[in-house]
């Protein structure tokens, strides 16, 4: 009887301790001025001349409904823990001890589920909200470096498939005898570029080699780019004159061409250097366009990270990009640890973060910027 009654108790306290972060993020998120928005707003969408301009109606609509989202995710939040005390209060007065395991599985999702919305009110960026483009390169090191590169896309594949968020492959160039030289992805979904911003730079790899028959420790490095997707509505002055375009042959694992046609695109900013490619489309037309977004998604989140003043500032960057400072070590011999050298955040279970067990990272790099 004591035994319940204490763990009842337990489980009440774990939920009182949650209503002042429900409070915190209800005022952080200022959840009653996005209602009052969402009101103006429809407002607006009831008007005779509302659909006289679409492309402005579209935005409008689009807007109501992402508030709309945001609102209804704290809310649906909010009921669940409203009821799971309910149903505490419940059990614990019939000494339904039954009911434990569902209230306490209840209380950390929740719990999960409230520090994900609170992470999100520290997006408060002009790009956080957009998609992320995020490019990797295999630094020296052959096969070694390469397969590096490969584990990492993996692993944000993972990431993404965790967090609901769909993948393309943009482009990648294979390694000689396994692995990836180089691969750009578009992962899409709301927050991806805000969640995913901070695992821009270097990132070093601590293992026994499989490709060193004598084996021995091997180091290896790999760089990230990421970038947000610039949408078209965002104007970015590039001068025709600035690009040079080559075209060759898509090519697929093993170097079997995915077409006949010199479809791949490259595009080379001669002012900065800067190059960026595209062949999983259909089309060279296609590839061009995806590979132009790029290329402008690239030149905006240097300007922004830069504090420049017009894209033409940007010299020489892309060299100085390539390979930042080493962000971030993942250890497999002769112990195992993860550690992030920025905010000192570490984890041993390396398994875990390779099969995309990134939020412990991401949330520290986030607090710590803010």
């Amino acid at each position: 009887m004591v035994i319940n009654i204490l763990q009842f108790e337990e489980t009440k306290l774990k939920l009182n301790n949650l209503k002042p972060k429900f409070e915190s993020l209800c005022n952080a998120m200022k959840v009653d001025s996005l209602k009052k928005e969402i009101i103006n707003l429809e407002k607006i969408t009831s008007e005779s001349d509302f659909w006289e301009h679409p492309e402005e109606s579209q935005e409008i609509l689009s807007k109501i409904s992402n508030l709309k989202s945001t609102v209804s995710a704290y809310e649906s939040l909010y009921s669940s823990y409203c009821d799971v005390l309910i149903l505490n209060d419940m059990a614990d007065q019939e000494e339904d001890l039954s009911l434990l395991a569902e209230i306490t599985n209840e209380i950390n999702r929740i719990s999960k589920e409230l520090e994900s919305q609170t992470l999100s009110t520290l997006l408060t960026g002009e790009y956080d909200s957009n998609n992320a483009i995020l490019t990797f390169h295999a630094g020296a090191g052959g096969t070694e470096a390469q397969d590096w590169v490969e584990m990492l896309y993996r692993m944000y594949c993972m990431w993404a498939d965790k967090h609901s968020y769909k993948v393309k492959m943009l482009d990648s160039l294979d390694g000689e005898e396994a692995g990836l030289k180089s691969a750009s992805i578009l992962i899409t979904g709301k927050n991806a570029y805000g969640f995913l911003k901070g695992e821009a730079g270097v990132h070093r790899l601590v293992r026994i080699s499989p490709f060193d028959s004598s084996g021995r420790r091997h180091t290896s490095f790999a760089s990230i780019e990421v970038m947000p997707e610039i949408d078209d509505k965002i104007q970015v002055d590039i001068s025709p004159d600035d690009i040079k375009m080559d075209v060759f042959r898509s090519s697929g694992a093993g170097g079997q061409h995915v077409n006949k046609t010199s479809s791949a695109v490259r595009l080379t900013h001669i002012p900065t250097g800067i190059v960026v490619a595209c062949q999983n489309e259909r089309s060279q037309h296609q590839n061009r366009e995806v590979a132009m977004k790029i290329l402008k998604s690239k030149l905006i989140e240097i300007k922004e990270r830069e504090h420049l003043d017009k894209i033409e500032d940007i010299k020489g960057i892309q060299k100085e990009i390539a390979w930042g400072s080493q962000i971030r070590s993942y250890v497999f011999m002769p112990y195992t640890l993860v550690k992030d050298h920025r905010t000192g955040f570490e984890s041993g279970n390396v398994s875990a973060v390779m099969d995309g067990d990134l939020d412990g990272f991401i949330d520290a790099y986030l607090k710590s910027i803010k």
